[in-house]
């Protein structure tokens, strides 16, 4: 069985590094005058894990002046990346049990996540991701398209069937429009309405092992 998996969110304890690095970024954009002062809540940060950079601040702050946008962005980027060389980011407790008794039960695991290229190669060198996944994929190398249709594109190099694991809506809506089954993180940052379609909903990465056997019968 081909496993996709999402990684912030349903691996990645994201939050961990997003969260800081979200409220220094708004902090400078305040203190430049680009928008007013506000403390932002985990819950108002957490939202924006799982979109691509690009649309996140699109629909974050559409009336920004792009330039500052891109600004922005990369600030939070490379506040992010800085904090995960350091040592401040996690994996989910459980996340590698869980990887490595699937693949050692014989199941294809395949990267695919909203991000960019740098991020996904600093996250596979840092956490050794090589130990558990066959094969990589991130938003940046398809032009930023949504996951379901870079599930199209990647679907001829891995046959037989798939399952989709993740916590947000872009997963589940990746398993809907091209008929696989899924599984939802319900321990993640998405909303219980954006995971109603899974097939199973799981509270803790080491449930995914059951639900994809489940699946899988």
């Amino acid at each position: 069985m081909n496993l996709i998996f999402d990684y912030d969110g349903t691996i990645h304890n994201s939050m961990k590094t997003y969260a800081p690095a979200f409220r220094r970024t708004m902090r400078w954009l305040a203190e430049n005058g680009y928008t007013k002062p506000k403390n932002y809540t985990d819950y108002e940060i957490s939202y924006w894990l799982g979109f691509n950079s690009n649309d996140m601040w699109q629909n974050f702050m559409p009336g920004l002046d792009k330039e500052i946008r891109d600004t922005a962005r990369i600030r939070l980027g490379e506040d992010m990346a800085r904090r995960i060389e350091l040592g401040e980011g996690e994996l989910f407790s459980g996340a590698e049990e869980m990887l490595s008794q699937l693949k050692e039960m014989g199941h294809q695991l395949i990267f695919l996540s909203n991000c960019r290229i740098h991020y996904m190669e600093r996250h596979r060198r840092v956490f050794a991701l090589d130990r558990f996944f066959d094969c990589f994929y991130c938003c940046e190398e398809y032009g930023f398209i949504p996951k379901y249709e870079i599930f199209r594109k990647i679907k001829p190099k891995h046959p037989g069937e798939f399952i989709v694991i993740g916590d947000r809506f872009h997963d589940i809506e990746t398993a809907v429009r091209n008929d696989l089954r899924s599984v939802g993180c319900g321990y993640g940052y998405g909303s219980p309405e954006e995971l109603a379609a899974a097939d199973i909903i799981v509270d803790s990465p080491l449930e995914i092992i059951s639900a994809v056997t489940k699946l899988t019968v």
